[in-house]
């Protein structure tokens, strides 16, 4: 179903992750699920690997959640089997970022999934939306929670009500994701050179970096910031921060050690 690959070359320190479901749009379902969170944690514990790319197909990046495995789902089978829960494991357990790059459709669990990343790319004509009320049902992948946050209560509280779709134009517009390109292949450029930036910098920060970001959106401000300060003080233990000082004050690159 997935279809990874480490990128090579200039992209040395990215690794992509492909759903392919392509006579489904990629809709997800829990073998998918199972399987992209094996290929994470594994790419998560590669020394060789600082950032990961995931992507889905110039159609669709997942067009939703397979509802031929949920509908026949009981109250007491959904309850008990945590039915979803694992949806969101990439968001406690992965460590190194992930650069979602959106193209086609993202609805349902797909836009869901896509917000899971800590970088959204899209292609401007994207199809994002949360439709489960046509369904008869709500958001459960966190839909609700994570769309409020980045683009506010009315305007969410319209889409999910609604079921309505936006576009990946309105998707950058509103903040939920960082950029929005014309066309697919800008898509992937755009996601592979910002993945090769952030690679080219030390491990220990790119963590550090990615852990206080997630931090801000637990924490009220205050703690946010102590946290963020005893963060930044255990990084002057790492080797990378003498290195990336020095290198600095000397005008010259820094050769990370990662360490």
């Amino acid at each position: 179903m997935l279809s990874p690959a480490i990128g090579t070359g200039q992209l040395t320190g990215l690794h992509a992750v492909t759903l392919n479901r392509p006579k489904a749009l990629n809709a997800l379902s829990t073998p998918l699920i199972t399987e992209l969170n094996q290929a994470l944690l594994e790419v998560n514990s590669s020394d060789r690997v600082s950032v990961i790319l995931l992507t889905g197909s110039q159609k669709a990046f997942a067009a939703g959640a397979d509802i031929k495995e949920m509908a026949p789902l009981t109250f007491s089978k959904a309850y008990t089997q945590s039915f979803i829960e694992s949806w969101s494991q990439l968001t406690t357990q992965v460590k190194k970022p992930i650069i979602a790059a959106v193209s086609g459709h993202a609805l349902g669990g797909g836009c869901e999934l896509a917000m899971m990343a800590d970088i959204l790319y899209c292609t401007e004509s994207a199809n994002f939306g949360q439709p489960e009320i046509k369904l008869g049902t709500i958001p459960g992948a966190g839909g609700s929670q994570r769309l409020t946050r980045a683009i506010g209560k009315s305007r969410a509280m319209e889409l999910i009500l609604t079921g309505k779709s936006f576009t990946g134009a309105e998707a950058a517009q509103w903040g939920l994701a960082a950029k929005a390109f014309p066309s697919y292949e800008a898509l992937m450029e755009g996601a592979m050179k910002t993945a090769e930036t952030i690679a080219s910098y030390s491990k220990v920060a790119i963590i550090g970096a990615k852990e206080v970001v997630n931090k801000s959106q637990d924490l009220p401000l205050r703690d946010g910031v102590e946290y963020e300060r005893r963060v930044f003080h255990g990084i002057f233990g790492s080797q990378d921060q003498k290195i990336g000082m020095k290198a600095f004050a000397e005008k010259q690159k820094p050769e990370w050690t990662h360490e």
